[in-house]
């Protein structure tokens, strides 16, 4: 009898070791599995946002674009003029749909493809008859110029749109722009295809320079929607720019994100996605950095 108990409780002793022994050995399994799979967890991480695409924004990038600031206190950088600078009159093939004053009227190239749309939009709504008065300027012929007008409607050598390569003087073979049908369709129309009146009526105290009815700047879009939905100067949109950090629109069936990034050194940015971008400096302290679907 005695015998029996003894083998009896031997045998509980054995399980209860061996349930225990499962017990911590199914412990250790766990805790190996979720070990193993934190790890996993980390490099997916890891595989992830090393797939995230990314730019890098090089310092100088702030003086490249089509958003550069320049006026009476802002100079133009040696390195922001357009390099595809060409004599309008010999090309052809960028002067349909208008008239050029003289044949020494200079212009980015691709400023000139998006001034020839404007004019075959314009052609569509029966306007028709536009002329190009001066395009680019060197710092040489800016001279004159602001000798011959003077600071209420030139800016000194350096300091115009028209050593950019970006603003155009658009007239009209028929009367002056301020009268003709070809200033007011500017005037209501340019930003559809990224332009700019860059100095209008009632913005002398903000760009310093009277209305020009002829004067356009190429910003490109949204730039130009956001402008004149919001009212706004050049020198007013980069400021609002600068303090809302990231704007969100649409335009023409697209999307945009809009965002303003300060410059002090190179830095590396972030893209949410593949989607489509451009990036323009404001010729100050930062980058307009542009994602489209």
């Amino acid at each position: 009898m005695k015998k029996r108990r003894f083998i009896f409780l031997l045998s509980l002793c054995i399980c209860v070791i061996f349930i225990n022994f499962e017990a911590l050995l199914g412990s250790k399994v766990v805790n190996k599995i979720q070990k193993e799979n934190k790890v996993d967890y980390k490099v997916e991480e890891e595989n992830i946002s090393e797939n995230i695409p990314k730019i890098v924004i090089e310092e100088e990038q702030i003086f490249h674009g089509n958003l550069l600031l320049v006026n009476s206190e802002i100079p133009v950088q040696q390195e922001s003029i357009k390099s595809d600078i060409v004599n309008l009159s010999a090309h052809n093939e960028l002067t349909i749909g208008f008239k050029l004053l003289d044949n020494e009227i200079y212009l980015s190239e691709e400023i000139a493809h998006r001034f020839s749309e404007m004019i075959a939009g314009a052609e569509q709504d029966g306007v028709t008859n536009f002329s190009i008065n001066s395009g680019y300027r060197d710092f040489e012929k800016q001279s004159r110029i602001y000798q011959e007008m003077g600071s209420a409607y030139a800016l000194p050598a350096g300091h115009s749109e028209h050593n950019l390569g970006l603003s155009i003087d658009v007239g009209s073979t028929q009367m002056k722009m301020a009268d003709a049908p070809e200033g007011k369709w500017i005037e209501n129309n340019a930003w559809k295809y990224g332009f700019i009146l860059r100095y209008p009526r009632d913005k002398m105290d903000v760009t310093g320079i009277q209305f020009e009815p002829w004067h356009i700047r190429y910003v490109g879009l949204p730039h130009s929607a956001i402008m004149k939905e919001n009212n706004f100067a050049l020198e007013e949109y980069l400021d609002f720019l600068k303090a809302e950090k990231q704007i969100n629109t649409s335009n023409k069936g697209k999307n945009y994100t809009v965002t303003y990034y300060p410059i002090s050194k190179s830095r590396e940015i972030n893209l949410n996605d593949q989607s489509n971008y451009e990036i323009s400096g404001n010729n100050m302290d930062g980058v307009i950095v542009t994602v489209y679907e």
